[in-house]
């Protein structure tokens, strides 16, 4: 298992736009992709709009992603680039 920990660094947070980039690439591949928001115990999947949506990570949320599945090398990579282009500052 892969994890990335991130900031959201964005003035409206994990909303549609970002939430529908992040669905579309970690659905094109077959490893999993969990979200843990802050110190929570809940996880969201990554996959689905709705999960995404319903967690309200807005501006300074701590988000964990768990990666998990044959290809969670290259996916690692393509999240990272992501998120560094569209959760950061």
């Amino acid at each position: 298992m892969k994890k990335i920990n991130i900031t959201l660094e964005t003035t409206g947070g994990l909303h549609a736009r970002p939430a529908s980039m992040l669905v579309n690439l970690v659905k094109t591949y077959d490893s999993d992709v969990m979200i843990k928001k802050d110190t929570t115990e809940s996880l969201y999947n990554a996959k689905s709009m709705m999960s995404i949506l319903s967690m309200g990570a807005g501006n300074g949320t701590s988000l964990e992603f768990q990666i998990s599945g044959i290809d969670e090398d290259v996916l690692e990579g393509k999240l990272k680039e992501l998120l560094e282009k569209e959760f950061s500052a």
